[in-house]
């Protein structure tokens, strides 16, 4: 059965380093989504992606919540959200559908999209169907176009699709063990306590199964990717920052370069000392990099 109620928030989540109220929404298909919702102001959408959840960006909502109204949602599969043991849930034209129904449900406009990892496409899906509603474009290590021809891409997402693969992500937490720490280069980020909030929230291989969904997706989503990329004019000429970490293992400067020449107006912060997830890895820095983005452009 899939998981309906909305759960409450467990015990091992720590008021200390998530000093949020959690709210759900009931998505059309009947599952709750968790998410947080702080501050007022101009609205800051931050999209997670694989392994990690609206934790992942609370350092930047601590830090900007008291400027601006900062919206963090868990997809379903993830984090405190609803698991479902339907297929169809875990794809992600899912998550871009559930996080639409949200973005209706608390009627925002005028949105900063803030994306990473699987954040990209789930979020840019948003912006390519309702581009008076998207303000600016926050891009951090993510891509939003077919790669079904690089063998980069190839490998990884035939790998942890294959029978191999998914036992290693179900069965042992993979992704969260070994490929989050392997993408994170100022390895102090991840703490005991920090990585115990992302075990617990893949805490048994029945609530994987979104996170091993995903990266068979990089491929089997090639014709979803390629609708959101052709029309890419939808929000290529918004203002948009790009922060890219270089020691990331999943994407390359070669991502980096294509936005770069596919985004007219844009501010790019590089990374060099950094990997895959940003948020953990330098808050400090792309705080006032975002907060000085958000004023000159607004």
């Amino acid at each position: 059965m899939s998981q309906l109620e909305p759960p409450a928030r467990p015990a091992w989540v720590s008021d200390e380093l998530f000093p949020f109220e959690s709210r759900f929404f009931t998505t059309p298909s009947g599952h709750a989504m968790h998410y947080i919702d702080e501050g007022a102001g101009e609205p800051l959408l931050f999209l997670h992606g694989n392994p990690t959840w609206s934790f992942e960006f609370r350092h930047l909502v601590k830090a900007l919540r008291g400027q601006y109204r900062c919206i963090a949602p868990d997809h379903i599969g993830f984090g405190l959200s609803a698991r479902s043991d339907l297929p169809a849930y875990h794809r992600p034209e899912a998550h871009a559908a559930a996080v639409t129904a949200l973005l209706d449900h608390l009627d925002v406009h005028d949105l900063t999209l803030y994306v990473t990892d699987w954040g990209g496409p789930i979020g840019l899906d948003f912006a390519r169907k309702h581009p008076p509603r998207v303000k600016r474009i926050v891009i951090a290590n993510t891509w939003c176009w077919p790669v079904a021809r690089d063998p980069h891409y190839l490998f990884f997402s035939f790998f942890m699709a294959s029978w191999l693969g998914q036992y290693l992500i179900k069965r042992h937490n993979f992704f969260v063990n070994r490929v989050l720490p392997m993408a994170v280069a100022q390895k102090q980020a991840l703490t005991t306590e920090v990585m115990t909030h992302y075990r617990n929230a893949q805490p048994a291989p029945d609530a994987r199964a979104a996170c091993a969904a995903l990266p068979g997706h990089i491929i089997g989503a090639t014709d979803w990717l390629r609708s959101i990329w052709d029309e890419r004019a939808a929000f290529g000429a918004k203002p948009a920052l790009i922060f890219w970490g270089f020691k990331d293992i999943a994407f390359r400067e070669k991502e980096l370069n294509r936005w770069k020449s596919e985004l007219s107006d844009v501010e790019v912060h590089e990374f060099r000392d950094c990997g895959h997830f940003l948020a953990e890895e330098a808050p400090e820095r792309i705080v006032p990099a975002l907060r000085g983005f958000m004023e000159r452009t607004g």
